[in-house]
Formats: C-alpha cells, sequence, structure tokens
C-alpha cells in the first residue's frame, strides 16, 4: 500500500467528517482557510519554478473565492453584501493574473484582502464579553 496514498484518504476523510459537523458559520471560514492555503501553495510553486502546480493551486483558489462568492445573498442586497460580490470578483480577476504573469505580489495581494474579510468574519463569531 501506497502511505501517501492512505494519508491523503485519511485527510479527505477528516476533512468530510470536519465539514458534516460544522455550522455554516464555520463552513465559510473553512472555504476561506482552504482559499489562503491554496495561494500560499501557489506562491511557493511560483518560487520553485513548478508551472503545473501553480495552476492547479490558483485554479483551486479561484473556486473557492467563486464559491464564496455564490454562497453571498444578493436577494437581500444590503450594500455590503454587494461590496463583498465585487470584492471577491476582483480577487478572482487577480488570481487569473496571477496565474498569467506568475506574480507572487498579486496572490499577495488576494491573500492580505482575503485575510481581511476572514478576520471580520471571524470576529462575527468571537463571543462577545462574558458580564
Amino acid at each position: 500500500m501506497n502511505p501517501m496514498l492512505a494519508l491523503r484518504q485519511y485527510q479527505k476523510v477528516g476533512a468530510q467528517a470536519q465539514t458534516s459537523e460544522a455550522s455554516p458559520h464555520r463552513l465559510v471560514q473553512m472555504l476561506m482557510e482552504g482559499g489562503l492555503d491554496r495561494i500560499a501553495q501557489a506562491k511557493g510553486a511560483i518560487q520553485r519554478n513548478d508551472i503545473p502546480g501553480k495552476g492547479v493551486a490558483i485554479g483551486k483558489a479561484i473556486d473557492i473565492v467563486g464559491g464564496l462568492r455564490e454562497g453571498l445573498d444578493l436577494e437581500k442586497s444590503a450594500d455590503t453584501v454587494g461590496d463583498l460580490d465585487k470584492l471577491y470578483a476582483y480577487m478572482m480577476t487577480r488570481l487569473l493574473e496571477a496565474n498569467v504573469h506568475s506574480d507572487i505580489q498579486m496572490l499577495d495581494e488576494v491573500a492580505g484582502l482575503l485575510t481581511t474579510v476572514k478576520e471580520g468574519w471571524d470576529a462575527i463569531a468571537a463571543p462577545g464579553p462574558q458580564f
């Protein structure tokens, strides 16, 4: 048996267990974490000149940001939701450009934007002060 294959399968089962037990809020956090992980993987691939790896990682990051964008409830069209939709669209465009140009600075820009959104999202779930 291939130990790496076994490890991947174990990780897949672990991820499936986490997602099946996670709240909708936690699922969004997990998506954002996954997006940041893929961006970091893409940066490493660029540094190693691993063009196929870069493409795969950036493609997954684009899919994740697209998933976050699709999850927005535009029907309730608060200004914030519309702005977030535009921000996600911008992130996806920048990720595409980063892929074409193998540009680490563009990846850093998107990672910074996604981190800011994630920090806001994380703060929503943080328990308030205990009195």
